[in-house]
């Protein structure tokens, strides 16, 4: 059904009344903007409004109906990224999949209406413009009744669809050079202006800018540049000014190339209708060391920042930096939530946001004041935010230039919070946040390696096993005093985006494959489905004919699905399980068809011999060729693309090098790497026949790790002699003889290997035996044990330091 002229009419005015129905009912926590209320049966943009809250001011749906909620429709889609947030409008649901697939489905009845393809794998010329999937859509009604519809392939063509029929209007290209750019999030529709931003700091110095074009026809409007160079745009002078004064060394090499850059903005975009302002949040610089980046220091403007601009014409009104001169991949490219709040007894007209540098800030949106900030999660590399200033007070020792060995980072460069969107609810006040535990090593530039992007200047690991690492959450916050008001640990470390309801509800998926709903107020869980797939990307809440529907879509992906997915290893998120549009309503009635995933089942490799020191330098080449991006740290898959473990691909040389150098997988997603000589295609391919080998008994670790972490009835003798162990590392086994001495419950001995040997110390208790020693890896690092005793046979795990976990058993020497 397309709502007709009266209908809209309607609903404005519901708009209009509801704050003060809301207030007569409920009294809100927090003043509520007209601008979050307005139009409540629709969905029409990535946060519904230029407010970017992830709220809906509907109701049916709440925290005593929610029990009634079931299954009104589904579509099934294809295979390829899916973790994305779907749009609501003229009685439709608008969604995008894989590279710039978008379809059009009937609100009511999920029927497809049309679809249209972006052109993306048949256009593509590098890797990265393949690199995972568009995370949204927009829409806009336009002014003379015929809406539409807005996407940004991933290789930068900015399209126009005629949202009645999915056919173009206008389509222009964004990207002005050959810097390697790409576009995945969701474009924004702000005034008249389609704001579109791009990715890609993380691999060069390209200068980054956001591009405005008129909406209804396709004409570049302005762009604002986010780091200094040529050329100046019109109106831009002022911004020009600023950045250039804080850049002191310059950002180009004597012959004129790049030397610094970055500032890339491809996610977060909010608007002030009132004040006429678009907020930019803006990424990382490149090289992420600044020593390289900006030998001369300064904060490098702007890098890491919030930037507020005139939605007419681009001009620069005010910044405010969350990371000065970042060398730690500090990005301000999470969502940013403009709300009311009242604070010391005054109503402020604030911008909200969580970046990844692990605090919460909350600034003036008229004039980039800063109000407060607080950690909402570990942070090692500043120790809170000045309250005078609003700049960090940075921890002694982070900036690593020139300085040995590596830092401890938290957060890690997956942030404390990510892309996934945080909701905001004004009737409780609370900022609802899918928040990341998780550190990383970094470090200056070493000869050799540790580079994952080449020139970035750092050794960094972001994958690494410390302490309270590997964790997730959904926190609950309050902005006006800066506290926690609740939270709930989630499966794995890769959140679901989050939606609030004026119904006291809160939405959220989970890596686990649940669709959860959550009171708002407490935390407590009240109602949850179970799908076949983990939810990455963000639900929302729709009215059509007086009812109320909420739909997400599933499927794993994004960064997560890649660096993160070790924390996610113990949940089935494989590439091939079901995506689909999942839609719901009070007393549903649709039904999804049973569906069992098969085992997983490395492919038969009889004449793999091991070689440690190949599958190491396959492992190199897999981590520093971007092939652990989408394929997953220690090709542990993430959901993102197959997990390589289990592909039968791996087996033949001919095959392999047809997909992975020549593109013969280009029209599935999967781009070719023609740099890869054959011997570096050999040498990888080895480490990934390494890994299928390893990946049963690291599975049989996963699933025996409950039962094994449960005391045992051994005793401390049982651990006493010697053990012939066996590790089970990403490279592959590795073989090793442990010597245990027992003294009452205490534990001494030594670990020997072809690395050389560790001296061990530590007791036992409730049948388990705990020790560990010193080692150096080349950095001195702890490796502990874990193990228990069970039938004669040692079973548990070794820890490497931040290097990570891995299975091991043992067995006694067999008598000669």
């Amino acid at each position: 059904m397309i709502a007709r002229p009266s209908t809209a009419a309607l609903r404005l005015l519901i708009a209009a009344l509801l704050p003060l129905a809301l207030t007569s009912c409920d009294k809100p926590a927090q003043p509520i903007e007209q601008a979050m209320v307005t139009d409540p049966d629709e969905w029409p943009s990535w946060g519904r409004t230029g407010s970017e809250a992830h709220y809906s001011p509907l109701d049916a749906i709440d925290t005593d109906t929610v029990g009634r909620l079931k299954l009104a429709w589904h579509f099934d889609l294809e295979p390829g990224y899916t973790a994305s947030t779907p749009l609501m409008a003229e009685g439709k649901v608008f969604l995008t999949s894989g590279h710039s697939h978008i379809r059009a489905l009937d609100a009511v009845t999920g029927k497809q209406l049309w679809e249209y393809d972006g052109g993306t794998r048949e256009r593509a010329t590098s890797a990265l413009q393949m690199s995972w999937g568009n995370k949204g859509i927009a829409y806009d009604a336009g002014g003379n009744g015929t809406g539409h519809v807005f996407l940004v392939t991933t290789d930068g063509y900015v399209i126009s669809l005629d949202a009645r029929t999915g056919k173009e209007v206008w389509k222009t290209y964004d990207f002005p050079d050959n810097s390697p750019r790409n576009s995945n999030g969701a474009p924004r529709v702000f005034g008249g202006k389609v704001i579109v931003g791009f990715g890609g700091a993380d691999i060069s110095p390209a200068r980054g800018f956001v591009s405005a074009y008129d909406a209804r026809t396709g004409k570049l409007a302005w762009r604002f540049y986010t780091t200094p160079g040529d050329p100046v745009t019109p109106g831009n002078e002022k911004a020009e000014a600023v950045m250039r004064k804080t850049w002191p060394g310059g950002w180009t090499n004597p012959d004129g190339t790049r030397r610094g850059g970055g500032g890339t903005a491809w996610n977060a975009f909010s608007y002030d209708a009132e004040l006429g302002l678009v907020y930019l949040g803006i990424g990382n610089g490149f090289p992420y060391n600044q020593a390289k980046r900006s030998p001369g220091g300064g904060d490098n403007l702007f890098l890491a920042s919030i930037v507020a601009v005139d939605v007419k014409t681009g001009a620069y009104k005010w910044h405010y930096q969350v990371c000065p001169a970042e060398q730690w991949d500090c990005t301000a490219t999470t969502d940013m939530t403009l709300a009311t709040l009242k604070i010391d007894g005054k109503d402020r007209k604030v911008l909200m946001q969580a970046p990844k540098n692990g605090f919460f800030y909350v600034i003036d949106r008229a004039t980039g004041q800063f109000i407060s900030a607080q950690k909402i999660a570990k942070v090692t590399w500043a120790d809170h935010i000045d309250g005078k200033t609003g700049r960090p007070v940075e921890n002694p020792g982070i900036r690593y230039a020139g300085k040995p060995g590596l830092f401890e980072l938290w957060p890690g460069p997956t942030g404390a919070h990510s892309w996934m969107p945080q909701a905001y609810s004004p009737l409780t006040g609370l900022v609802y946040l899918p928040v990341i535990e998780q550190g990383a090593l970094i470090g200056d530039g070493q000869k050799g390696g540790g580079e994952i992007t080449a020139g970035m200047g750092v050794t960094l690991i972001p994958e690494v096993e410390l302490p309270g690492s590997h964790k997730s959450f959904l926190r609950a916050w309050n902005p006006v005093t800066q506290s926690l008001a609740w939270e709930v640990e989630l499966p794995g470390n890769w959140p679901g985006g989050v939606m609030a309801s004026a119904g006291g509800l809160v939405f959220q998926g989970q890596i686990d494959g649940r669709f959860v709903a959550r009171d708002a107020r407490t935390g407590k869980q009240l109602w949850s489905f179970k799908t076949e797939s983990p939810i990455v990307g963000a639900p929302i809440t729709y009215r059509m004919n007086g009812r109320q529907y909420v739909t997400v879509i599933t499927g794993s992906g994004g960064n997560g699905a890649g660096i993160n997915s070790p924390g996610n290893a113990a949940f089935r998120t494989d590439y091939r399980l079901p995506r689909r549009v999942l839609t719901f309503a009070l007393d549903g009635q649709d039904t999804i068809p049973p569906f069992v995933m098969p085992d997983l089942v490395p492919p038969t490799d009889p004449d793999f011999k091991p070689d440690l020191a190949r599958a190491q330098a396959g492992a190199m080449l897999f981590g520093t060729r971007a092939c652990l991006v989408c394929h997953g740290w220690n090709a542990v898959g993430g959901g993102a693309a197959p997990d390589l473990r289990y592909s039968p691909i791996i087996t033949d040389a001919a095959t392999f090098r047809q997909v992975v150098k020549e593109g013969a997988l280009k029209m599935n997603g999967m781009p070719p790497f023609p740099a890869f000589t054959d011997e570096e295609l050999e040498t990888m391919r080895f480490y990934l026949r390494a890994r299928a080998q390893a990946a049963p008994a690291e599975q049989k670790a996963l699933l025996d790790k409950a039962r094994t972490a449960q005391a045992s009835h051994a005793k401390p003798q049982d651990f006493a002699g010697t053990w012939n162990i066996v590790i089970q590392t990403p490279v592959g086994a590795q073989k090793a003889v442990m010597v245990l001495k027992v003294a009452g419950n205490m534990v001494t001995g030594k670990v020997s290997a072809d690395q050389g040997t560790v001296e061990v110390a530590g007791g036992v208790k409730d049948g388990r035996a705990k020790f560990q020693g010193k080692a150096s890896m080349p950095m001195p690092i702890t490796v502990s044990y874990d193990v228990t005793v069970r039938d004669g046979k040692l079973s548990g795990e070794n820890a490497n330091g931040p290097f990570g976990s891995f299975p091991l058993t043992g067995t006694r020497p067999q008598a000669r």
